[in-house]
């Protein structure tokens, strides 16, 4: 994924991306009011809602952010824009609408990537955008560049009846949170593919490449759902706004053992290897173990890999091998090694 400048920078013919203008205003009322009226009841009462579009670059640099556009002969054909929040070193997507013919050609990644990289040299931590509910395309869209559903729904008192998700991710640095089952369920996508890749580069997990991206998701879809009964911890990690990596904790241990925990599927995308992501999600797995009051972690992994020098930097103890117990990729027999922690 690639973040372009958020100034004219050409793409290729026939588009170009510039910063709006106030007089554009008559191309992104035209643009927002197309894609609304493809949904039911989604109406855009410019004069009475939003009157910000008469005058959007002002609105945008007045509030500190800006406003690009997206040209195709002299028709804008696609729009973005950002503006810091009040709080949090927080930057806000705004006003993120590509034309139906532009869909599908990378022209939504663009623009996004540009008004990301912009809050980014601008200082933000944290991005956040606001959809409708109704635009599940745009969800799906999010879900693909790392944002996940954070916080409850808005009511909107607008003519359209409006009711709005919020969305966010990490900016800027590595940082690893725990994601509650409404953020969880958001991710399955992005997690499917992620595991989808892992075990194309040979990951020792519980499935054979290559993995089909219909069983990856249905295997997000029983994390989440246990996230959402309190069985299961999901940790991700994001590195300079993509989502890098995951670690779960399994909290479905017996009553009389509620001290423990199992750290399951340590996932590092491989565009990540070697930057600190498997030891973040790690050291902060084991944090979250210790706030629940978790006492006692277990793991297991293959002899040999990668994560196993991780696990015994980070003071993790052998317990135990298994020799022949996992059949390789090339069908060989490796041996599994057994981990415990005390927090």
């Amino acid at each position: 994924m690639t973040a372009v400048s958020p100034t004219t920078r050409p793409l290729p013919h026939p588009l170009s991306i510039r910063p709006g203008r106030d007089e554009d205003a008559e191309g992104y009322i035209r643009l927002i009011g197309t894609a609304w009226a493809e949904y039911p009841n989604c109406v855009l009462d410019v004069d009475g809602e939003v009157p910000e579009l008469r005058a959007l670059a002002t609105y945008f640099a007045t509030a500190g952010g800006a406003v690009w556009v997206a040209e195709a002969g002299g028709r804008i054909v696609g729009m973005v824009a950002t503006r810091p929040l009040g709080s949090d070193r927080a930057w806000e997507i705004c006003k993120m609408y590509v034309e139906a013919s532009q869909r599908g050609s990378g022209l939504a990644h663009t623009l996004l990537g540009g008004a990301e990289a912009h809050a980014q040299a601008e200082g933000a931590e944290r991005l956040v955008l606001w959809t409708d509910t109704r635009f599940e395309a745009a969800h799906r869209f999010y879900e693909k560049r790392g944002y996940v559903r954070a916080g409850s729904i808005r009511i909107l008192d607008d003519i359209s009846k409006s009711l709005e998700f919020r969305y966010a991710k990490p900016a800027r640095g590595l940082v690893v949170e725990a994601l509650d089952a409404a953020a969880a369920a958001s991710a399955e996508r992005n997690l499917a593919e992620m595991l989808v890749t892992c075990v194309a580069d040979g990951a020792c997990l519980d499935y054979r490449a290559p993995l089909a991206p219909e069983v990856a998701r249905a295997a997000w879809r029983r994390v989440s759902a246990e996230v959402a009964m309190g069985s299961r911890l999901l940790l991700v990690a994001w590195k300079e706004g993509r989502m890098a990596g995951s670690v779960q904790l399994d909290l479905g241990t017996p009553q009389t053992q509620p001290h423990r925990a199992v750290v399951a599927q340590l996932l590092v995308h491989p565009d990540f290897r070697r930057q600190g992501v498997g030891r973040a999600l790690l050291q902060r797995a084991e944090q979250a173990a210790r706030g629940i009051g978790r006492s006692l972690l277990t793991l297991d992994g293959r002899a040999g890999d990668a994560a196993e020098r991780l696990y015994r930097a980070l003071g993790w103890v052998e317990a135990g091998r298994i020799p022949g117990f996992v059949r390789n990729p090339d069908g060989s027999l490796g041996d599994q090694l057994f981990f415990y922690k005390a927090l």
